[in-house]
């Protein structure tokens, strides 16, 4: 095998340059199993972030799946097939509010691309709302509300940023006062998306706010939200790409963990355990809508294959009873969290298999930055795999697969307890 320094050298010459990867010390990956990473050299790593692989690494039922199918049929999405159908049926089955029909894609940034033109087409207005830290994906048109990077042009005035839900300093100065001040927000985003004859169309969340450190945020948080919405004709997005698939543990999406009616829901990376597979559901009257404005079509969203393995984590999900698990493991998790003690920790929370730590320094979440980097990094090199989240990168996020137990649990809080003593506060 190559070693690192040649390996990033020629994945720079043949893929480009400025391609991230993860910590200091890149990890080259080449075997999993559950929760678990080997590298080339053979290192063990407990993997507490990749929610690619919802399952598990290489799970045999999603595996066995994909092979079967492949060996069997896969094609164009124009042929007649009973999988997406099947796949349809028993994802819809998941969720209420009239949520049943479904377009399978290959992305969720595919997924939300669709859905905010499913918000254009049946309110025929172009303006976009989303929080200032987020991150809904990457073609053209969902760029556009990236918190990162401002595309080419410059940003656009048809999307507008607002402020997000934040733990140690919510909006409106309390907790309490928090769910009407973002309500508040919204509102002024909408007023402005009238007055410059944009329009508003469609709000746009991940309803954990995973991206923005996922505030422990109480179930009706959004209500105030949804009536500024409702009143103005707009409709509601839920990118269930992170909480989605029953990760937050006591309810299958995150809408439903929050209270939330959304009128689209997308979601991606989960939904066939490392298969490219995506998608979004609506009720039919915006599908219809949307069907009729712009006759999409995809060539491979919900071939054959893509719908295999996509039931296969479902039924792994049932069958393994992982829904429970993400529960009884994450609250388990979260309370040995509760248990560290270090002078920077601001914060333990998060719900299920998505826990995380927020640092600060005197107060400054910001200035916290630069240590949490060295954590990551640290926790890299003790064999336990997670990464930063947060407006500034100043916490970590921990988001295991979902078979993710117990013993797994001890294992990452005795290497964090060992790595926050042995640097620097």
């Amino acid at each position: 095998m190559s070693d690192t320094s040649t390996l990033l050298k020629r994945r720079e010459r043949l893929l480009g340059p400025n391609m991230t990867t993860f910590y200091s010390d890149p990890v080259h990956i080449v075997r999993g199993e559950g929760a678990w990473l080997w590298d080339t050299d053979g290192n063990q790593f407990l993997d507490c972030y990749n929610n690619v692989p919802h399952v598990g690494h290489a799970h045999p039922k999603v595996v066995e799946a994909i092979t079967r199918q492949a060996a069997t049929l896969n094609t164009h999405t124009r042929y007649l097939h009973d999988g997406i159908l099947d796949y349809a049926e028993r994802l819809t089955g998941t969720m209420d509010h009239d949520l049943d029909t479904m377009i399978m894609v290959c992305t969720g940034s595919e997924a939300n691309d669709i859905a905010l033109r499913m918000g254009r087409a049946v309110t025929g207005k172009t303006g976009i709302i989303c929080t200032d830290n987020t991150y809904h994906g990457n073609t053209d048109l969902v760029s556009h509300l990236s918190a990162k990077k401002t595309p080419i042009g410059g940003a656009v005035e048809w999307v507008k940023k607002v402020p997000s839900p934040d733990a140690l300093a919510p909006l409106g100065g309390s907790a309490e006062a928090q769910s009407k001040g973002f309500a508040a927000e919204i509102q002024k985003a909408i007023d402005a998306l009238e007055a410059e004859g944009h329009g508003f169309g469609t709000l746009i969340l991940c309803p954990f706010f995973a991206n923005e450190g996922f505030p422990d945020l109480p179930s009706g948080f959004l209500d105030p939200t949804v009536e500024v919405v409702r009143r103005a004709g707009g409709t509601i997005i839920a990118d269930e790409v992170q909480p989605g698939f029953g990760r937050t543990g006591r309810h299958f999406w995150g809408h439903q963990r929050i209270g939330l009616t959304p009128d689209i829901v997308t979601m991606g990376k989960p939904m066939g355990n490392g298969h490219p597979v995506a998608a979004v559901v609506t009720r039919p009257e915006i599908m219809a809508e949307f069907r009729t404005r712009f006759g999409y079509f995809n060539t491979f969203g919900g071939n054959p294959v893509s719908a295999a393995a996509a039931m296969a984590v479902l039924e792994v999900l049932d069958e393994e009873k992982l829904v429970e698990n993400a529960r009884d493991a994450g609250d388990y998790a979260l309370g040995l969290l509760k248990g560290l003690d270090h002078p920077m920790i601001a914060d333990v929370r998060g719900a299920g298999m998505f826990l995380g730590v927020e640092f600060a320094r005197d107060g400054d979440t910001k200035a916290a930055a630069p240590f949490c980097a060295q954590l990551v990094d640290e926790m890299r090199n003790r064999g336990v795999l997670l990464h930063s989240v947060g407006r500034h990168y100043h916490g970590i996020k921990i988001r295991p697969p979902m078979c993710f137990d117990r013993a797994q649990a001890d294992l990452l809080v005795e290497t964090l307890d060992a790595a926050l003593k042995a640097l620097p506060a």
